[in-house]
């Protein structure tokens, strides 16, 4: 844990180490382990979606998919259901722009957990199951891009 000063000279929360790549769990989604991209160069989280089907419950505006959690696996499935707090166009790293769902889910990093929105989209092609971005870890993390599971392998 690092401390740090702000410019108003308080100290500021400690921040987190964490490794370019690190495990993470989203519990409300049923995903116990993801391999996760901190992704520094990426404003918004995202997670690998498939078959996702808007649907309604109770008025509530709600998205169904699945997602293969675990990379180079297509035979694990699990299936999700969240809360859409928006649309929004994305634009991915090769340039394309995507109208995206965005959730908001808890994250479980080590011992700290707290609620991120995320965009779905497919990663399949993707080596990365999720990225997390800049506005998950804001005030919260430090990223060595030297290392790898700094919180530790699962």
């Amino acid at each position: 844990m690092n401390k740090t000063v702000n410019h108003k000279n308080k100290i500021a929360p400690p921040k987190t180490l964490v490794g370019w790549r690190e495990w993470i769990e989203l519990p409300e989604l049923g995903i116990q382990k993801i391999k996760a991209k901190i992704d520094t160069g990426a404003k918004t989280s995202t997670l690998h979606a498939f078959d996702v089907q808007p649907f309604k419950q109770k008025g509530r505006d709600k998205v169904r998919f699945d997602i293969h959690p675990l990379q180079r696996n297509t035979r694990i499935v699990v299936s999700c259901i969240a809360d859409i707090i928006d649309r929004r166009w994305v634009t991915d790293s090769g340039g394309h722009k995507e109208l995206r769902y965005v959730i908001e889910t808890m994250l479980v990093l080590g011992d700290a957990s707290w609620k991120i929105e995320m965009t779905l989209t497919n990663r399949d092609n993707m080596q990365f199951r999720m990225l997390l971005g800049r506005a998950a870890m804001r005030k919260r993390l430090i990223v060595n891009p030297t290392a790898s599971f700094i919180i530790g392998k699962k």
